[in-house]
């Protein structure tokens, strides 16, 4: 399984952003997806994550950002708002194994997920 991610760039403070991301080759079915993102000299955090209908999102990026799933194309979204210049990273998508769901309190760890997207970047400018 492949996760194919992309909508980043580079857009001014206050501007609008979504990513998307795909799975790609076999059939695949994860209850639980979701986006980490990795400054540069920094550790990968997380950001956002749909879980079966639920969502949870990083302080810092709560109220601004809206991850939601469109199930009928297997593809996961994330809508970033208000964006600032801190936002400035490379974005991953991530999934669960086929047909998991991540329990709630382990939603938040990239250790929980087992498939990865190549990043994409977003680049905030003040």
């Amino acid at each position: 399984v492949q996760l194919q991610a992309s909508g980043g760039g580079s857009v001014q403070a206050g501007g609008s952003l979504t990513l998307s991301c795909a799975p790609s080759g076999r059939t695949f079915r994860t209850y639980s997806m979701g986006w980490f993102r990795q400054a540069p000299g920094k550790e990968r955090e997380f950001v956002a994550t749909w879980s079966s209908g639920d969502t949870y999102y990083a302080n810092s990026v709560k109220g601004r950002f809206t991850v939601f799933r469109d199930s009928a194309k297997n593809t996961l979204f994330l809508q970033m708002n208000s964006l600032k210049p801190e936002d400035t990273a490379v974005y991953y998508c991530a999934a669960a194994r086929d047909r998991q769901k991540v329990i709630a309190s382990l939603t938040t760890r990239a250790a929980s997920y087992t498939y990865w997207g190549q990043g994409t970047q977003v680049t905030v400018s003040s």
